[in-house]
């Protein structure tokens, strides 16, 4: 599902990226496994959470991503031309499903966000808790003239 929804642009101090990481393995996040009533809760609360920080003027892009088995990996080749692998990927136990990119006025607001997102239902309604990461965007230093 891919949304791009528009914060108002300098309305906040701080940027920040909210990194929802899903489990490998056959743990709650094997959407393979889980019905299709479960499946619509979770895109319906994911879609609301998105409106509603929409509403709140605070999101400046969400996307959900692809499973890591579709990524590919980019390098320079000769005289600059894309170099495509699907591989070598690093041993982890999780990978990035999705995220935001939310303009608040403190950490503590990202944070509150960031807790909205853990809590996505997952098998039988239960909020999966899943960890959602928190990096601050940085901004390039001022240039002097």
């Amino acid at each position: 599902m891919r949304r791009q929804l528009g914060a108002l642009k300098g309305k906040h101090e701080m940027k920040f990226m909210l990194m929802m990481n899903a489990p490998r393995g056959n743990g709650d996040w094997d959407v393979a496994k889980w019905s299709l009533d479960e499946l619509k809760a979770h895109v319906g609360f994911m879609s609301k959470l998105n409106q509603e920080l929409n509403q709140e003027g605070v999101v400046v892009g969400a996307e959900g991503l692809a499973p890591p088995g579709q990524a590919r990996i980019v390098r320079a080749g000769q005289g600059g031309s894309p170099e495509v692998t699907d591989g070598p990927f690093a041993e982890s136990k999780e990978f990035l499903a999705g995220f935001w990119i939310v303009d608040v006025e403190t950490p503590a607001q990202a944070h509150g966000i960031a807790a909205r997102i853990s809590a996505a239902p997952g098998p039988g309604g239960k909020p999966l808790n899943m960890a959602v990461e928190v990096r601050e965007v940085m901004s390039a230093p001022p240039v002097q003239p």
